[in-house]
């Protein structure tokens, strides 16, 4: 059945004329490829941005692969980002619920993974002050969550990811402390709490991972602050759980593939498959 709530997506392909949509100061058509899945969408900086990565298995390539046919996993990572270049970013990759047209999709899951770059020092041009960092997290939930939102989305679930320890002495630079950051990955946590949004406390699991030691933190970082296959296992394994625990009707196992599997066609005709499938997408969902 086609939900009777306001449709939230990305800005992208549709059904109908391709028309050129502002994009961070740019312009790129839309496309004209109608959309038969609704979406999951990985919001963050370059933890998120590589998460795509195959060399270090992360978290977006793995999810592509769990819920092929099922739901579209869409990579919105921007590296270097902080959450005062982000805030914006995120009114621009979702649409107001009033550009929404017939048969696009859904956005269903938005995870929401910042600190790493806002808890630089104050000299360096990425740090965002805690309490600003605080408010932007909030804004960003409160732009999806709230009514009075252009962009309000009642139907998408959300999740906050802290941002994880990191490991000084692989550090090319000492932009970063290993105390600043847990401070940051806190206020994830605060803000998750206050906003009834479930948190992924990549921070906490990892350190005892390590053993709550920094020394035993190197395996799971390339650089100190990027994470290796060994980190996006840590991440990976929480979503996969966040998402069991908080979502269950999102998770992979509890969807079904998008049009028939192969062996449909042992007893049905082109006819019956065209009969079946091939009518308005939404009376499916």
């Amino acid at each position: 059945m086609a939900s009777a709530t306001p449709r939230h997506h990305l800005q992208k392909a549709c059904e109908g004329t391709a028309r050129e949509m502002p994009y961070l100061g740019f312009h790129r058509s839309t496309g004209m490829a109608a959309s038969c899945q609704d979406m999951v969408v990985l919001f963050g900086d370059s933890l998120t941005q590589r998460s795509w990565d195959p060399e270090h298995k992360g978290i977006g390539s793995r999810l592509a692969n769990l819920y092929v046919r099922k739901l579209d996993i869409v990579n919105r990572g921007f590296s270097g980002y902080n959450t005062d270049w982000a805030l914006p970013v995120l009114k621009q990759i979702i649409a107001k619920r009033e550009d929404v047209q017939p048969r696009t999709a859904r956005l269903r899951l938005l995870t929401i993974w910042f600190g790493a770059n806002d808890a630089c020092l104050p000299e360096y041009r990425q740090h965002v002050p805690l309490s600003r960092f605080s408010e932007n997290l909030t804004t960003m939930v409160h732009t999806i969550r709230a009514p009075d939102s252009p962009w309000y989305s009642p139907e998408t679930k959300l999740l906050l990811i802290t941002p994880p320890p990191i490991h000084v002495p692989s550090m090319g630079m000492n932009s970063r402390t290993f105390d600043v950051t847990k401070t940051y990955a806190e206020e994830v946590k605060k803000v998750g709490e206050r906003e009834d949004v479930p948190v992924l406390d990549v921070w906490t699991r990892m350190w005892e991972a390590a053993g709550k030691s920094e020394n035993g933190l190197e395996v799971y970082f390339t650089d100190g602050l990027h994470l290796a296959e060994a980190g996006y296992e840590i991440v990976f394994s929480m979503l996969d759980e966040a998402i069991i625990r908080y979502y269950p009707e999102l998770y992979h196992e509890n969807i079904e593939s998008i049009f028939p599997l192969w062996d449909y066609f042992h007893s049905h005709t082109l006819e019956e498959f065209k009969a079946e499938w091939a009518g308005d997408v939404e009376d499916r969902f």
